[in-house]
Parts: structure tokens; C-alpha cells; sequence
């Protein structure tokens, strides 16, 4: 669902799905914002030391990391674009 919100730029940038960067397979990445964008499903509840590894490593090389969880992204997705579009002006 987000996918289809990001893939029709309502941000006003084009994101990459499922983007490579060091070791890690991110999301969403936006070159142009430096922008990371994490679902987070069940499956994080149990990881939420290497989810945290992985963004001090996002970050290291200064990206910026947003996450949402799935239930956030399936119930509220014009808030979830919204709040991409606030980090991206920001």
C-alpha cells in the first residue's frame, strides 16, 4: 500500500524498494532525501536489537530513518505520507 502511494511520488521524489545499502536490504530509500523508510511488522517485536544495529549503522552514513509500523501503514497511510513529507521538507 505505501509502495503504491511512494510509487505515484506523492512525495515529490522517487523512492527504491527493497534497496541495497551496505549489508542491509532497506525498505524504501529516497537518493535525493537520503531517506530510509521502515515497515516494521510482528516480526521486529523480537529484533528489536538488530533493527537498532541497523539504523545506527543507516545513520552512520547520514541517513536519515523513519519507521512505521505495518498496522500504522494499513490503518493510516495518508498519515504515514504525510509524515514522509514533513521529513523530507525538513
Amino acid at each position: 500500500m505505501l509502495w503504491q502511494s511512494l510509487r505515484m511520488k506523492l512525495t515529490g521524489l522517487k523512492f527504491r524498494r527493497q534497496h541495497a545499502i551496505g549489508p542491509f536490504i532497506v525498505d524504501f530509500y529516497c537518493v535525493k532525501a537520503r531517506l530510509v523508510i521502515e515497515v516494521d511488522g510482528p516480526i521486529h517485536d523480537g529484533q528489536r536489537e538488530a533493527d537498532s544495529v541497523r539504523q545506527e549503522y543507516l545513520e552512520s552514513l547520514g541517513l536519515r530513518v523513519l519507521r512505521f509500523s505495518n498496522d500504522k501503514v494499513l490503518g493510516d497511510t495518508n498519515g504515514v505520507i504525510d509524515a514522509i513529507q514533513r521529513a523530507i521538507a525538513s
